[in-house]
């Protein structure tokens, strides 16, 4: 997908508005909050648990129905891993109230091809000509994600994504259905992108390469076709005939927030990064960084595209100016089985690391899971004894523990060895520490493996409670 119109566009709202933004946000502070610690306005991102909607961190109490297009219209409709915008007011504690949520699919239609590694849990869906990935983090319903690659042409899907960098995008939900069940919506396929290749005599264009008709289309929600041009980002409703999307309703991509928003926030991949400017994109977002931006776990030197954060701001004329930017992207992986759980606390010891819970964790199980359950009974399900997939951040703070931010259950781990991807805080002559984890070497070679290195471990658990290393150990790519 052509992302310098985009970019161009971008820079020249920036230019000519930042002055009179920044005079109005304070040089971009936290905004006119209702009260201390309170915000009022959007909060966009990937729904992680129930009772009533948990987005971004924040339990938003809701009134149960859902803005759709697309056949989703309550909130018992809605599924984790899902994309929210959601306008309302929450805390600094967590707790919200949601005034209206609104859900859109990014993506729908017949699956043209799908690759899944179920050890690593990445693979890659195409659909429509669009390539979107796909990681443990990416919920799946309807089918588990082996069963749709084992015969991916036997699916439809809609999908819940982020756009990346190169216009391609990153699956945060995927319900499939098989050919002939169809979604509760009035059109087979959607797609999202930017034009290019506009004939308007022909009345086609080309999203990302995919062809469209859209001769017997008609604008949604006041768009007008008279305003199709090549670098206009749209959505496209419609059904597939002979290769070739047959346009409904065309409608340009949604705004995620309004010119009168005091408080936003949003999550996200970075694209159109331009560290010079201070500037990159986020789901179509102009993001403006300033003097006054705060940052957490990351810096600024260590922004990229295709990085995934947080942005919490204001948003005036047109441009998100960042109070703070969250670092979301996974740095640890621990593949384990559960030893205790705290309740209270919300933590749990996998195979002898700590690992904290969030209103942001993500919980969900390997085996196709369409049982709906609160974030309550999400942790309350977990056992000990269960053997738990689990992505997140390294905290040092509290002596080395992992943050969660996926945690998926698996039936069982066949060679009852546990796996930790973290960064080595100590080597020792007989022993090395990870996540404040002691491993005794076993014989083992930890050859070329400095502190501070990102390193791969498989391990077990000794008779007397120790752990020790089964395999020599591994250094990250990026450190090898």
């Amino acid at each position: 997908m052509e992302r310098k119109p985009i970019a161009i566009a971008v820079r020249m709202v920036i230019t000519g508005a930042l002055a009179g933004t920044l005079a109005a946000c304070g040089g971009g502070g936290s905004g006119d909050s209702t009260t201390a610690g309170t915000s009022s306005g959007t909060s966009v991102g990937a729904v992680s648990g129930f009772g009533s909607v948990y987005v971004n961190g924040t339990r938003f109490a809701t009134s149960g129905s859902v803005d759709s297009d697309d056949g989703v219209e309550r909130e018992d409709q809605l599924e984790k891993g899902m994309i929210l915008k959601v306008e309302g007011d929450w805390d600094d504690g967590g707790e919200g109230r949601a005034d209206r949520i609104s859900y859109d699919d990014t993506l729908r239609g017949p699956i043209s091809g799908m690759s899944w590694d179920d050890l690593a849990r990445t693979g890659t869906l195409t659909l429509l000509g669009q390539s979107i990935a796909l990681d443990g983090k990416t919920v799946f319903r309807g089918a588990t994600p082996a069963e749709i690659a084992a015969n991916p042409q036997s699916y439809r899907v809609r999908v819940s994504a982020w756009r990346l960098d190169d216009g391609s995008f990153q699956a945060s939900f995927v319900g499939a259905r098989t050919i002939g069940q169809d979604f509760d919506d009035d059109n087979e396929v959607e797609i999202e992108g930017v034009v290019a290749s506009l004939d308007t005599s022909a009345q086609t264009f080309t999203i990302n390469g995919f062809p469209v008709n859209y001769t017997s289309a008609v604008g949604d929600d006041g768009f007008s076709l008279d305003d199709l041009a090549d670098g206009l980002a749209v959505e496209v409703e419609g059904r597939l005939e002979g290769g070739t999307l047959i346009a409904e309703e065309i409608d340009d991509e949604d705004d995620w927030f309004s010119d009168d928003d005091d408080d936003v926030e949003i999550t996200g991949s970075i694209y159109d990064h331009d560290a010079a400017r201070r500037q990159f994109s986020v789901n179509g977002v102009a993001v403006q960084i300033t003097g006054g931006t705060e940052f957490d776990d990351l810096r600024e030197g260590s922004l990229a595209d295709a990085l995934f954060v947080k942005v919490e701001g204001d948003f005036r004329d047109g441009i998100l100016v960042a109070g703070k930017i969250e670092g979301r992207e996974s740095d640890a992986e621990l593949d384990g089985r559960v030893e205790s759980i705290d309740l209270t606390n919300e933590t749990l010891m996998v195979s002898g690391v700590r690992v904290q819970l969030t209103a942001n964790t993500l919980i969900d199980d390997d085996d196709n899971d369409d049982d709906r359950r609160s974030r309550v009974q999400d942790i309350q399900s977990l056992q000990v004894g269960d053997y738990l997939e689990i992505e997140g951040r390294q905290r040092s703070a509290d002596g080395g523990s992992l943050e969660a931010l996926s945690i998926e259950r698996e039936d069982d781990d066949e060679d009852n060895d546990f796996e930790l991807e973290a960064r080595l805080a100590a080597v020792g002559s007989g022993s090395i520490t990870l996540m404040n984890l002691e491993i005794l070497l076993n014989d083992y070679s930890v050859a070329g493996a400095q502190v501070g290195n990102d390193i791969d471990v498989k391990y077990r658990q000794t008779s007397g409670g120790q752990y020790e290393l089964t395999k020599d150990v591994e250094l990250d790519d990026d450190d090898s």
